[in-house]
């Protein structure tokens, strides 16, 4: 293993390597394997200024991921030292969520957000995916063109949670909004606002009008969750039931669409779709690079000098594969890192999984004769070095006869030649307005959000 002390950057030139820009999302695969070249864990720029350690082995990440003694997850400390303007702050500051503390508050959190999404029912779920899907499917299939991203995999996570919290399509849209504001790492501090002042607006709804919704049931929960923490699982929630299902959607998709081992699939062949989304959790995971922990004290940890309070980060893309560990065969294997492991591990995976498939099958069905409008090799990546995700996924198809029809209620109205913007009809069209916040809960918590705790 080589040691840092004869190595001490993993760049020839003696600078950090960076994890953001164009050059990273375009080939993040040749930066893990120059990073392998330093050892289990090389130093790394997070973000301008920001530097950091990144983890690449497998079994070394295993190790991190269940030791939460000498790696935990409470950046407090670490964010001292960061501007409030820094890009990369309100994705990877102190949250009170059950993915970003440490016990005893991670554990009572945990259990009140996996006692949660418990009582979601899954085959009511795969319903509403299946006609959300369908709907969405008919709107574009006269359209004969369209970038998925933007008319389907974007719109249908944000129907399912929608759905899920009990919230408004146009206050469910703000949130998704900020999101992907929030993880452009620009104007950031800003979106993070916008997004904590949303979800304070559907606490406020939930508390005149609860009902049979995740977000009902955090606020009743008996582990008695404050505003402040509600607010932060449902920031977590959003996070990862919008970027990250739209990104895993689509990297399964674009797998589908570009590798001959799948294309034979999408008409009755050996391999399914849940081959196709175990591939893209292996290799492409939406989540690329997270888990992040920050050791208080210096460690001398697998020949790798780690400092106190700087981020030791999990890159679950490089991780799952780690040459030592790869195996050419993996059809059934799930013994990645993308949902996480040991304590921090995702606990809305199998929600996500029946979302994306349920998603996936559906388009597939609609539009069987679908393919990509450009070659593979011309998709581009999205930079930041958190998310593995495609800028567009243009395709093109036989237009079906007929013009695409609105859904009731969509925010997203169809963008095509020949849409029809009819308003919406039914119940969808009549939400009632939303209810005002009692004055002093409301300044508490929004004074809270922006960081007034005095």
């Amino acid at each position: 293993m080589t040691s840092p002390d004869h190595n001490p950057s993993p760049s020839p030139n003696g600078s950090l390597l960076s994890l953001h820009g164009p050059e990273f999302a375009a080939d993040p695969e040749g930066v893990y394997r120059r990073l392998r070249a330093y050892g289990p864990i090389a130093p790394v720029e997070l973000s301008p200024g920001v530097p950091g350690m990144l983890v690449t082995d497998y079994q070394v990440a295993l190790e991190i991921l269940r030791d939460q003694v000498r790696f935990p997850r409470d950046a407090r400390r670490w964010q001292q030292g960061i501007p409030s303007d820094c890009p990369v702050l309100p994705i990877m500051a102190y949250r009170p969520t059950c993915n970003l503390t440490d016990d005893p508050l991670r554990s009572r959190l945990r259990e009140a957000v996996t006692d949660t999404l418990d009582r979601v029912d899954h085959n009511a779920l795969r319903t509403f995916v299946e006609r959300s899907a369908n709907r969405l499917v008919g709107r574009m299939s006269p359209l004969g063109e369209v970038d998925l991203r933007t008319e389907y995999a974007l719109v249908l996570p944000l129907l399912v949670f929608n759905e899920l919290c009990g919230c408004p399509a146009e206050l469910g849209e703000r949130m998704v909004a900020a999101v992907r504001e929030v993880l452009k790492w620009e104007n950031s501090e800003e979106a993070n606002m916008t997004l904590g002042f949303a979800v304070l607006e559907l606490m406020a709804l939930k508390r005149e009008n609860p009902g049979p919704d995740l977000t009902t049931w955090l606020m009743d929960h008996p582990a008695e969750l404050t505003d402040e923490e509600v607010a932060h699982q449902i920031v977590m929630l959003v996070g990862a039931g919008s970027e990250l299902a739209q990104n895993l959607i689509v990297n399964t998709l674009r797998l589908l669409l570009s590798d001959e081992r799948f294309r034979g699939g999408l008409s009755g062949g050996s391999l399914s779709v849940e081959d196709a989304l175990d591939e893209v959790l292996w290799t492409d995971p939406p989540l690329a690079n997270f888990g992040i922990s920050y050791p208080v004290e210096p460690l001398d940890f697998h020949g790798v000098r780690l400092p106190a309070d700087q981020p030791v980060v999990i890159s679950f893309a490089a991780a799952n594969n780690d040459p030592a560990t790869r195996a050419e065969d993996r059809a059934g294997n799930r013994a990645h890192l993308s949902w996480g492991i040991g304590p921090h591990a995702c606990p809305a995976q199998g929600q996500a999984r029946v979302i994306a498939t349920v998603a996936i099958e559906r388009l597939l069905d609609g539009l069987p004769d679908m393919e990509l409008a450009v070659p593979a090799e011309e998709l581009t990546w999205r930079p930041g070095f958190i998310q593995r995700a495609l800028s567009s996924l243009p395709v093109r198809f036989p237009p079906a006869p007929g013009p695409p029809q609105p859904l009731p209620g969509d925010p997203y109205p169809p963008a095509g030649p020949g849409a029809v913007a009819e308003p919406p009809a039914g119940p969808a069209a009549e939400e009632a307005p939303m209810p005002r916040p009692p004055a002093r809960w409301w300044r508490r918590l929004a004074n809270w959000w922006a960081g007034d705790t005095a």
